[in-house]
């Protein structure tokens, strides 16, 4: 078609529709209808949330482990019984295999740190493991036959020590072991030098924060007064 013809065409329809009612004018106009618009994401911020984790007490940690012995529970509860008595953190207990306790201890390079460490397991590790009625090389195995992840672990710490206004995960068992050592040595300066290596702290003052004594002590200020 011409550009000539094109034009002629434009024209025509032009006045066509010039003097077309406006009610015919709908039926070829009628309006698209806006897709309908998505509400935003609500975002949920953690700003001015306090997410540290609080520490467990270790006869109460314990207790709960010993529970579970027997039941379906009972691979769960020897996971709190090796992080309350060794102090690691929940990736470096999880990689543990059989063999390592048969053996009766752990050799590992740390997770985070890439440090390596030997581990001697403790009588009450031990006692534990041995009753066990789970026998595959999977310690710490869930119901569904593999290995507990990160996110199982904390939702049933979190289950089995319900506290207003506390927040349990693996870091309050680790913090269980540091506490326990702690006062098993009188709340020395050596216990915390001895904790400083084993949590590889850069000083003191970290492991003094890392396990509330530092807040301990301001608490008991502002409550003296």
């Amino acid at each position: 078609m011409s550009k000539l013809n094109q034009q002629l065409n434009i024209e025509l329809l032009a006045a066509f529709l010039n003097n077309m009612p406006d009610a015919e004018k709908s039926k070829f106009f009628a309006p698209v209808p806006e897709e309908p618009k998505k509400k935003p994401k609500k975002v949920v911020s953690t700003k001015g949330r306090i997410t540290k984790s609080n520490s467990l007490d270790y006869d109460k940690a314990y207790n709960a482990a010993l529970r579970m012995k027997g039941t379906k529970n009972e691979n769960f509860g020897f996971y709190i019984v090796v992080a309350i008595h060794t102090g690691l953190r929940i990736g470096d207990i999880l990689k543990m295999k059989r063999k390592n306790f048969e053996d009766g201890v752990y050799q590992l390079r740390e997770q985070k740190t890439g440090k390596p460490k030997f581990l001697p397991f403790n009588k009450k590790v031990l006692e534990y493991f041995n009753e066990l009625r789970n026998k595959s090389e999977i310690v710490f195995r869930s119901n569904k036959g593999t290995t507990y992840s990160n996110q199982q672990i904390n939702k049933k710490i979190k289950q089995t020590f319900k506290a207003k206004n506390k927040n349990y995960s693996s870091h309050s068992l680790r913090k269980s072991f540091g506490r326990k050592v702690y006062e098993m040595n009188n709340q020395s300066e050596d216990a915390l030098i001895s904790l400083s290596e084993i949590y590889n702290h850069t000083s003191m003052r970290v492991t003094r924060t890392y396990l509330d004594i530092t807040q301990e002590k301001l608490d008991s200020i502002y409550l003296g007064i």
